[in-house]
């Protein structure tokens, strides 16, 4: 075997444990991500409920610290360095930083909904003071509508990022920072359109407590690891590891939380998900010349 079949096989190999320890990180931070915001959206508590919209806002900035933080590393620049690298990749090209403002309203738009559909799409039966309590059949359609509008726009943001993060030069921080100040933009303007009187009220921090915070941090954390895996891997990636994710929070809600109860249909479906997983991600061996009679 010569040394560039040798190379070419090293390469092969670390692409595809690069794929599966993306997989199993971007599983991981998911569920804990759908787990924690429905706690935190079911938790009953003195005051006002924290606003989903002030949330989004500030995971946008916390992704912008963190990938400006990388931008400083990977260049190994002083201040002024890393000052003029950002002017020279964001500011002195516009074409390319408005490219990120389309999946940036999208990603804004599905954060939202996925604070309102795990605000009305838990259980359909959940505790409080002892008494159970059923959930609106409103509620449940606003928040089936919500997860739909949000499955069908992350679809057609993560192929449309790919594509950008894929055919660029420029690094996947470069790309997450441009999209993150468009996804502030938003943010801010959807925060104030919707929840300014409130935040008038009662301030932008009112009902944070600890589990808010860490629901901050895992989908901040969220946005880096999916750029990542899209950037490294594919979109198909990102979409097997959410519906992994599904299946485990489930299950921890039937064993751990006792506040589900999965049907027939939900096994198939559990099944049909990890058997296209499985298809995904098995490459068969090539028949060689050497192997043929």
């Amino acid at each position: 075997m010569s040394p560039a079949e040798v190379s070419s096989q090293s390469k092969a190999s670390a692409a595809a444990k690069l794929k599966y320890v993306s997989l199993g990180v971007l599983v991981l931070q998911t569920t804990s991500l759908v787990l924690t915001m429905r706690y935190s959206r079911t938790l009953q508590d003195e005051g006002p409920r924290y606003l989903a919209s002030t949330a989004v806002v500030f995971t946008e900035v916390i992704k912008i610290i963190v990938c400006v933080i990388l931008v400083f590393r990977d260049h190994n620049c002083s201040m002024r360095g890393l000052n003029q690298v950002l002017k020279e990749e964001i500011v002195n090209k516009p074409l390319e930083t408005l490219k990120l403002a389309i999946p940036s309203g999208i990603y804004t738009l599905q954060n939202n909904l996925l604070y309102v559909a795990l605000s009305n799409l838990d259980a359909a039966t959940y505790q409080e003071k002892g008494m159970e309590q059923e959930m609106p059949t409103g509620s449940q359609f606003v928040g089936l509508l919500a997860v739909l509008v949000a499955c069908f726009s992350s679809g057609f943001a993560g192929v449309y990022f790919e594509k950008i993060l894929k055919e660029t030069k420029q690094s996947v921080w470069i790309r997450n920072i441009q999209l993150g100040l468009f996804g502030l933009v938003f943010g801010v303007m959807g925060m104030l359109a919707y929840d300014g009187k409130r935040i008038k009220e009662n301030g932008i921090f009112q009902g944070y407590n600890k589990v808010t915070y860490a629901v901050v941090l895992l989908q901040a954390l969220g946005g880096l690891v999916i750029a990542a895996v899209i950037k490294y891997a594919d979109n198909i990636l990102k979409g097997f590891a959410t519906s992994l994710s599904i299946i485990f929070s489930t299950f921890i809600s039937y064993f751990w939380l006792a506040d589900f109860v999965p049907t027939s249909l939900f096994f198939l479906g559990a099944v049909l998900v990890i058997t296209a997983t499985f298809l995904y991600g098995y490459e068969g061996k090539t028949v060689t010349s050497s192997s043929k009679v």
